[in-house]
């Protein structure tokens, strides 16, 4: 018993402070974090934020140029092209025509149309446009639709059957939002 009350007293005993840092050293680091962070704004701000006032002509110079220049891509379809109106279409889950093994396909489509009046005019075929999908999904294999060159085909296979529904061809492309064979 005399030990433990030997030992409690040493580790009661407060422990050796941990040396404090100087004022001037914190208000040194303070002050540094402080200018760089303004620093960074600025630079975020200049460069982010747009012009200045001074430059404002020559700001709208150059957005009018780059709106011209978007619209003369959107009549060749290029890359680059203002994107039109997005038909969102329920989720597909079919089966592969895998003769072996039972295959499913999930799929989320979103076609971009030209305009209002052709997603209105999609929006009242919805029952045609699933059915030619899923015949068109359900007549695919797992191996043909897995490579990049089999979707970009499908894609291609998609919208020229949904133009081929409408009185004018009004769909651009078709987009996977979700794509999982299993």
């Amino acid at each position: 018993m005399s030990e433990e009350p030997a030992a409690t007293p040493e580790a009661g005993k407060p422990a050796a402070p941990a040396p404090a840092l100087p004022i001037k050293l914190l208000i040194i680091v303070v002050a540094a974090a402080l200018v760089a962070g303004l620093g960074g704004a600025f630079v975020i701000v200049k460069f982010m934020g747009g012009h200045s006032s001074g430059g404002g002509e020559a700001g709208d110079e150059h957005k009018a140029e780059a709106v011209a220049k978007s619209e003369g891509h959107g009549e060749k379809g290029g890359a680059g092209a203002a994107p039109g109106v997005v038909f969102d279409l329920d989720p597909f889950i079919v089966n592969l025509a895998d003769a072996p093994d039972i295959r499913y396909l999930k799929m989320t489509i979103k076609l971009e149309v030209e305009n209002e009046g052709v997603s209105a005019n999609l929006a009242t075929r919805i029952p045609q446009l699933r059915d030619t999908i899923l015949v068109l999904l359900s007549s695919k294999d797992s191996t043909s639709i897995r490579s990049p060159q089999g979707k970009f085909q499908l894609r291609d296979e998609i919208t020229q059957r949904i133009n081929g529904l409408l009185p004018k061809p009004g769909v651009k492309t078709a987009y996977f939002t979700d794509f999982v064979v299993q």
